[in-house]
């Protein structure tokens, strides 16, 4: 790869990768450290990879930056779950996008992700496959679970709601 195919895939991909973290993690700050990371980790190995791959590569390096932030982070999850517990929320409808984030919010890590990738990245099975590591029936199964999850989620709101 060159400096000027690396310069293109900044410019058109940095953004993307960044909008793939944060809606997996809803930080922005690790966001953006994932997105700094990920092409940081492409400028150093540059010489071995093709432009066309470039782009694979970048998310698949997203994915593997934030399971491990996943994993850091789990134990935290419990001390954050039992505050949550206690917290007064208000319920005011302020559009869908807050309820689907929610539902997001509500599915296991891989769920969400090969969610993310297919619905709102638009990659095809054998892609998300490859940046997930997954075979394809596998990645078919896990966005059907998704989408089942989602629906059930999206029902029962709409039961409440209505």
């Amino acid at each position: 790869m060159t400096v000027t195919e690396y310069n293109l895939c900044v410019e058109q991909l940095s953004d993307r990768v960044y909008r793939f973290a944060l809606k997996s993690l809803k930080d922005e700050d690790h966001s953006h450290d994932i997105v700094q990371d990920c092409f940081e980790k492409l400028w150093l190995k540059k010489e071995g990879i093709e432009f066309t791959k470039a782009k694979s590569y970048l998310f698949t390096s997203a994915y593997n930056k934030m399971v491990d932030f996943w994993r850091r982070e789990k134990f935290r999850g419990e001390a954050e779950d039992s505050e949550e517990k206690y917290s007064y929320e208000q319920h005011h409808y302020s559009g869908l996008k807050p309820i689907i984030n929610k539902a997001l919010d509500k599915l296991p890590e891989i769920q969400r992700t090969v969610l993310l990738l297919r619905d709102y990245e638009g990659y095809d099975y054998a892609e998300i496959g490859k940046i997930c590591d997954l075979s394809d029936s596998q990645v078919k199964v896990y966005i059907y679970r998704a989408r089942l999850a989602m629906k059930n989620y999206l029902g029962s709101l709409q039961a409440v709601l209505g």
